[in-house]
């Protein structure tokens, strides 16, 4: 995939720019820079304007305000927050083990923005192209649950611990529905390659594979979605960092970045599995219309340069897969602020007494149904 885009950009600068020869080496890594920036810096962008819209969703939603003093209608609160968080005294209480306090952030950090590694945005436009997308995302998401840990059990403190303790257990279970609604997908199209489940829905709403073998693969879609709620430990399922039972969980004794960087992770990590959802079930960077609307528009005002027909499909894409993910993080935040925490009893027994037997009788029926 990298190749494609370093031989339409140099197609393109060789026709309209001077001539320079620069190894084709320097290309990869440049790319690799360029977009790993860019993803880093969309992710700290959406955490600051997530939390901004999560609170002005829950001020809709109970009646009240919600942030409006700090810039028109409270769009610059995101940055005030930003810097107060930056400004705070960085605290590490003196019986934690330093060295793992201090790495954990980082490790869950590493977690997250890794599964964006693998994440294609639009058709042709991501870091990486592997044929083992889904199973590099299986594996790299389990970094999330060995910095939490390792975060409850350097702070010395019992109610981090407690947190820690609660995290493993609730992400390690709810990881097994996901695997399943992951290899309903993988039985559906025969590859765990990303962008080819992407292209196997092609064609309009009908060929998503929310829409395909109904109802079964609608229940599949909404099994994941209520796991992955609970995998990024949001409301009901935010039993780790339950205040009015563990302070603030795992995060308690943290300050200042630190806790910036767990506070931006949860946002980051929201995007992620909404993203995953949206490849898997809801096609993607896919038109729900069985055809392009701004490759048409732009051949009307463009010559047939192919390089600026391609950036049309990619913008138009980009903007489809954006839209989908956005609208399964505002009904992640909705929900949040709609329903109660559940105890820890109720929460296991919603994985492992409902969500598990359906994913099962799911992957089953599907297969069946493909077998005949």
């Amino acid at each position: 995939m990298l190749k494609e885009y370093i031989d339409a950009i140099k197609g393109f600068a060789e026709r309209n720019l001077p001539v320079i020869n620069v190894p084709v080496e320097l290309w990869y890594i440049a790319w690799i820079f360029i977009f790993g920036g860019a993803i880093l810096g969309g992710a700290l962008l959406f955490a600051g304007l997530g939390a901004y819209v999560e609170r002005r969703v829950a001020g809709f939603l109970q009646s009240r305000l919600g942030p409006n003093r700090v810039g028109p209608q409270g769009l610059l609160q995101f940055m005030a927050d930003g810097i107060k968080l930056v400004l705070k005294e960085d605290l590490i209480p003196d019986a934690a083990d330093k060295l793992l306090f201090r790495a954990a952030p980082y490790v869950l950090f590493i977690g997250t923005l890794g599964v964006f590694a693998a994440l294609p945005f639009a058709q042709n436009i991501g870091i990486t192209n592997i044929n083992i997308g889904l199973l590099y995302i299986m594996a790299i998401s389990s970094f999330v649950v060995i910095a939490i840990i390792m975060a409850g059990w350097a702070s010395a403190n019992k109610w981090s611990l407690y947190g820690g303790m609660r995290s493993a257990a609730q992400i390690i279970s709810y990881e097994i529905p996901i695997g399943i609604s992951f290899l309903l997908v993988i039985m559906i199209t025969g590859t765990m390659n990303m962008h080819q489940i992407i292209e196997g829905q092609a064609g309009g709403l009908h060929r998503w594979f929310v829409f395909r073998y109904p109802p079964f693969t609608m229940i599949a879609f909404l099994v994941y979605y209520v796991a992955a709620m609970a995998e990024v430990n949001r409301t009901p399922f935010d039993i780790p960092e339950a205040e009015s039972e563990l302070v603030g969980g795992f995060h308690t004794e943290y300050s200042g970045m630190r806790f910036a960087m767990f506070y931006m992770a949860e946002y980051a990590n929201m995007f992620a599995v909404s993203a995953i959802g949206t490849i898997l079930f809801l096609g993607g960077w896919q038109s729900p219309l069985p055809f392009n609307i701004l490759v048409p528009l732009g051949t009307d005002f463009i010559s047939s340069n192919q390089f600026f027909i391609q950036m049309l499909i990619w913008l138009e894409g980009f903007g489809w897969f954006l839209s989908k993910v956005l609208w399964l993080v505002f009904l992640m935040m909705w929900l949040r602020w709609t329903l109660p925490r559940y105890r820890v009893d109720q929460l296991m027994a919603v994985c492992w007494k409902v969500l598990l037997p359906v994913a099962f009788f799911n992957m089953l029926a599907v297969g069946l149904w493909l077998l005949l």
